[in-house]
């Protein structure tokens, strides 16, 4: 979570004018077809938009590659690793939901944002494990968004009882790059060797 806590810093610095709003004007396509476009970090499925509106804590931002390299300079030299995965990122969003006593994540609306992103025809890894802390039914979501053999970006999807975040990554990135970002932003850390891919 040490990146999370500077890219939100930065972010406060950074980012003076206010956030677009998240529309639907950029809808999933229909088809099942990978989508040859930027990896668009401004659209979200909208089942997200309305767990949104349920959760009792929100917070939404997005890190530009300026916002990014300033979050990397931040970083002590013990972390080389993590901005050297950093420096090969154009952009991260990311969207937290914590939920109140009297809430807790809606499992189908969860099912939606799955499909969301099924239908826009990334591959789709999981993990059934997770070494970071209880996730729900002990399953992390991973999509890739590939340009062949190539990694343009990722989208992770955490899920507990009481919280949900969903992390998009654009860059020209490797999936062991996806793994290095594990314990930032609120991508959790999930066991890497667990996953499967679910064709």
């Amino acid at each position: 979570m040490a990146v999370l806590g500077v890219a939100m810093s930065c972010a406060g610095a950074l980012a003076q004018a206010p956030a677009a709003p998240q529309t639907d004007e950029n809808p999933p396509p229909a088809a099942t077809t990978p989508d040859p476009g930027p990896v668009p970090l401004e659209w979200v499925p909208p089942a997200l938009t309305q767990l949104s509106a349920q959760a009792a804590v929100k917070s939404d931002f997005t890190l530009d590659r300026d916002m990014l390299t300033a979050a990397a300079g931040l970083l002590p030299d013990s972390d080389a690793t993590t901005r050297q995965t950093m420096a090969k990122l154009s952009g991260v969003s990311v969207h937290l939901l914590r939920f109140g006593e009297a809430a807790s994540v809606d499992p189908a609306e969860v099912e939606s944002i799955r499909a969301a992103y099924h239908l826009r025809g990334w591959k789709h890894l999981v993990t059934t494990t997770n070494a970071g802390g209880p996730v729900h039914n002990g399953t992390t979501d991973v999509w890739l968004v590939l340009d062949g053999a190539n990694v343009r970006g990722a989208v992770v999807l955490a899920e507990t009882p009481k919280s949900l975040t969903l992390v998009t990554v654009a860059g020209n990135v490797s999936p062991v790059d996806i793994l290095r970002l594990r314990g930032h932003f609120g991508i959790p850390r999930f066991d890497g060797d667990s996953l499967t891919d679910t064709k």
